[in-house]
């Protein structure tokens, strides 16, 4: 049990650890885009996904932050009518990989629409939860200069938004998968006191809290769409194959 939970743990900080590296590599949205994975991860994904008489099955973590990278670039590709898709490698490897068609001779409408439905169907994320990254997207993208650090912005909250929970929650997070109304619980309960305790004592975790509540401000998500994003990691960090580690 307690290997389980280092190893979620750990899954928390290797996921920090490459936010920070995204952050020190990027300096164009094609970079930034491009070291955030690489093709041969999202083509492996969407050709395990979608082998011929396989019905499309949830994923793990990584697929889950997938698609939501797809989804992003669509958005951003709607919103400011962007049409080099060398720009947007993630997209333009789920467009040619899934044959998805340029809907109204704009790139990203049609990718954004399968996105959507993919992610609603294998991870049951709500309209709610698209809803509010369109609208982050729409009030502070208004230029291709804003993509960068708009970008930026939304890998850093991750970043120490999940690290953050990690050591909120610290035991809480041995609890069996099965276990998901206890556990939407405590995900709801935790992303309140991020959000709005103000008697934390650990410097530290003080800190990682303004920081995340100063980034939530600049992206303008609430408090329920962050709840849901971060269960849904949770369970998907969890649902994970771990590692095989020896005993010391």
């Amino acid at each position: 049990m307690g290997c389980k939970f280092t190893n979620i743990f750990w899954y928390y900080a290797f996921l920090g650890r490459k936010m920070l590296q995204y952050r020190e590599k990027s300096v164009t949205l094609h970079g930034f885009c491009k070291n955030i994975d690489n093709n041969h991860t999202i083509m492996s994904f969407l050709d395990k996904l979608f082998k011929k008489n396989n019905e499309p099955t949830s994923g793990g973590m990584e697929d889950f932050m997938t698609l939501i990278r797809v989804y992003f670039q669509a958005t951003i590709a709607t919103d400011l009518h962007i049409t080099n898709l060398a720009a947007l490698p993630d997209l333009r490897v789920f467009k040619t990989t899934l044959k998805v068609p340029t809907q109204g001779g704009k790139l990203g409408l049609g990718e954004k629409t399968r996105c959507k439905k993919m992610i609603k169907e294998m991870y049951e994320m709500d309209d709610q939860f698209f809803k509010e990254i369109d609208q982050s997207i729409g009030r502070r993208c208004k230029k291709l200069q804003d993509v960068q650090t708009y970008l930026l912005q939304f890998q850093s909250y991750v970043q120490e938004l999940m690290m953050l929970m990690g050591n909120l929650m610290k035991f809480k997070m041995r609890l069996p998968s099965i276990f998901k109304s206890a556990l939407r619980t405590m995900t709801e309960k935790t992303v309140a006191d991020i959000f709005n305790k103000n008697d934390f004592t650990d410097p530290s975790t003080i800190k990682t809290v303004v920081s995340v509540r100063e980034l939530n401000k600049r992206l303008g998500f609430s408090q329920q769409w962050t709840t849901n994003f971060a269960y849904r990691v949770i369970m998907l960090a969890k649902k994970e194959k771990q590692p095989q580690t020896q005993d010391k």
